[in-house]
């Protein structure tokens, strides 16, 4: 692999045992045995590059607070909820938007440039397989790279909104507490309240990031595509996903439903472990760099 070696970061990795020579041993057979494989990533293979997940034992955002991400309703119908939602990703941007690939999504490039890898679908907003270099890939639920206008579809890059952001809130300061999984952080109300959101530039509408939101639904168009892709690939690997958000796991019951040999990687338990061919309780960037 060309695969360049940089050191885990681990605060948000649930604690688990090294890799099973054993199972690597299966894992290895499994990929081996694929022609066509089709890969679906979540939260879990990202935590290593210090990005926080929701769900993970006593490190994900659940474990730790009480508090939950933004309604999909709650962001188009609140201007206030639009304001607390941006003031917290605008301070959390520059951080979130740092963050580099780790191991595990240069393996999966990898895996795409020898023609192992027939598609990848990553649940993640987080853009670390673009940045990865995979390019056989759908982003299930979008980005937070790329903002959009609700009312004309404009679309402009995360990164020119945050220029626009500092313009309109030259002094504006605010000390976070925490981040969360999807490039926010915590603030206060009273922080929050003489925050100033820009509009649209080309018609005042609402801007939104390219994101499917708690509460909204993946285009049919997308979920469409990605079952062609599956319908063409010949087994499925799950890496740091529990699947417990259905728009990915409608994906894993039609791959069982078409008989595929389906194998998971996760650490902790998943909604695939009872009709899994090969479930794995190891970090995906420890054991992934194995197979060859």
């Amino acid at each position: 692999h060309s695969v360049s070696r940089t050191s885990p970061d681990l605060t948000f990795v649930p604690a688990c045992l090294p890799p099973d020579p054993v199972e690597v041993k299966e894992l290895q057979r499994f990929v081996s045995n694929s022609k066509r494989l089709f890969v679906m990533t979540g939260a879990g293979i990202s935590t290593e590059s210090g990005i926080p997940d929701y769900r993970s034992e006593g490190v994900g955002l659940y474990a730790r607070t009480d508090r939950r991400p933004v309604q999909h309703a709650e962001f188009v119908r609140s201007a206030s909820a639009r304001q607390r939602y941006w003031a917290r990703n605008f301070v959390g941007w520059p951080q979130f938007s740092s963050h580099q690939p780790n191991t595990a999504h240069l393996v999966l490039r990898d895996w795409e440039k020898l023609g192992k890898l027939h598609w990848l679908v990553t649940q993640n907003v987080d853009a670390l397989h673009t940045k990865a270099g995979s390019q056989r890939m759908t982003e299930l639920h979008g980005c937070t790279h790329r903002v959009f206008c609700l009312a004309c579809g404009d679309r402009i890059l995360r990164s020119e909104l945050q220029e626009h952001f500092e313009a309109l809130n030259p002094t504006w300061k605010a000390e976070a507490f925490g981040v969360a999984p999807d490039g926010d952080v915590f603030l206060t109300d009273e922080q929050v309240r003489s925050f100033q959101v820009p509009a649209c530039r080309k018609c005042g509408g609402i801007l939104k990031p390219d994101v499917t939101f708690f509460g909204d639904t993946v285009s049919q168009e997308k979920v469409s595509f990605v079952h062609q892709r599956l319908a063409e690939s010949d087994s499925m690997l799950v890496a740091g996903s529990s699947m417990q958000v259905y728009s990915g796991y409608r994906f894993a019951l039609a791959a069982r439903e078409k008989k595929l040999p389906i194998a998971v990687l996760n650490i902790g338990p998943t909604r695939l472990d009872h009709f899994a061919s090969l479930k794995l309780n190891s970090r995906c960037g420890e054991l992934l760099p194995l197979i060859v």
